[in-house]
């Protein structure tokens, strides 16, 4: 186990949010005291370290198969993909992914045994919906068609309570660490955005059995009622909510629901005003960027974007550290402190501007282990 000493390290407190001077000890996987005796230093004045990036809202399988043309492609292209992407993210700093649908067990077993670089990555298989909802892949030419089905990810199709429960159980399953559900449709196919498409049965099935099954759902609702059931069922996060409204954040908060705006792929007024209304009802706001609508190498462009949106540098960063491991659930890390995970990003410079954060890393530790 190797001790490393980032001397005279300028870093953020992102629960206090401020800048702090002091030693940060790498001791093997985690942050300890920096009393302890190092194996190696580094000199770090001049620079800012930050906890490692948390993106709550990716697909890091589907930079190919998304497309139109993905019906030519051999199923193996949707993970392979994965691997330079995962690769990308870790560079950047992210050190923590929940991929919203199109990863499956497989790379998340790839990396956990080390065969590829990349970020932790918690995944939710499939986007679970009813019939002719996002998830729901149908042509008039064929009929059902679903160029994403295999063992490992199953069907996401249900209707009525019933079948809520057994889609739960289906994608726990095959591995799911969370529940993607689609309560709406889709900006990107241009329908359905304001549509209700579960019931107010069918939501809290799915809520009520993963809780059972020891899991969270995450809800893409862009829609006002869409976003206002799911709090009220309660769902743990919103996923883009482009058009909330009072109401909607108002269950937001009595619910204690996270929201994740993927503000950098839209940034419309619409969106803009539903994020300026969760943070001033005081609705936490986690990142995530929904790559990849954008690259997945633009990634830290959602911390630009919130922090332009009104959290500011302070509250972007926090975003995507300490309040996405609280979506998340895991106190681990998520801030600079002892005990916790040395997921580290060092940045060249010892101010808090976030506009050009890729071009800034200097040195990115996963695990405590240095990748760049």
């Amino acid at each position: 186990m190797t001790r490393t000493l980032l001397r005279s390290a300028a870093y953020l407190d992102v629960a206090a949010g401020e800048i702090v001077h002091d030693d940060v000890l790498i001791d093997g996987d985690v942050i300890g005291s920096s009393d302890l005796d190092p194996d190696e230093t580094i000199d770090c004045r001049g620079t800012l370290l930050l906890p490692g990036f948390i993106d709550c809202h990716t697909h890091v399988a589907l930079t190919e198969t998304l497309g139109g043309n993905s019906i030519d492609l051999p199923r193996s292209v949707r993970p392979l993909s994965a691997v330079p992407v995962l690769r990308t993210l870790l560079s950047l700093g992210i050190t923590t992914v929940r991929d919203a649908w199109g990863a499956d067990a497989g790379l998340r077993l790839a990396l956990e045994r080390g065969w590829i670089d990349g970020p932790q990555l918690l995944i939710s298989l499939r986007q679970v919906c009813t019939t002719g909802g996002i998830g729901d892949h149908w042509t008039p030419e064929t009929g059902p068609y679903d160029g994403f089905g295999d063992p490992s990810m199953p069907d996401p199709v249900f209707d009525g309570p019933d079948g809520a429960r057994a889609a739960v159980r289906r994608m726990v399953r095959a591995g799911a660490d969370w529940i993607k559900a689609a309560i709406t449709g889709s900006i990107a196919a241009g329908t359905g955005v304001h549509d209700m498409q579960f019931t107010p049965s069918e939501m809290r099935a799915l809520v009520s059995e993963a809780a059972s099954r020891q899991r969270h759902v995450m809800v893409h609702a862009h829609g006002a009622r869409g976003a206002e059931l799911a709090a009220r069922c309660g769902a743990r996060s919103i996923e883009h909510g482009v058009y909330l409204d009072e109401a909607a954040v108002a269950a937001m908060v009595e619910n204690g629901t996270y929201y994740v705006p993927t503000l950098s792929v839209n940034g419309s007024p619409e969106h803009l005003r539903s994020v300026h209304l969760a943070q001033a009802a005081g609705v936490p706001i986690a990142m995530g960027t929904d790559n990849p609508v954008t690259p997945h190498a633009h990634a830290l462009n959602e911390i630009t974007a919130l922090a332009a949106a009104g959290l500011g540098a302070v509250g972007a960063l926090r975003a995507a550290t300490l309040t996405a491991a609280q979506l998340l659930q895991l106190p681990d890390r998520g801030e600079i402190a002892a005990g916790k995970r040395a997921d580290l990003v060092l940045l060249d410079g010892d101010d808090l501007a976030v506009d050009n954060l890729a071009a800034r890393i200097k040195a990115v530790w996963h695990n405590g282990k240095q990748f760049r």
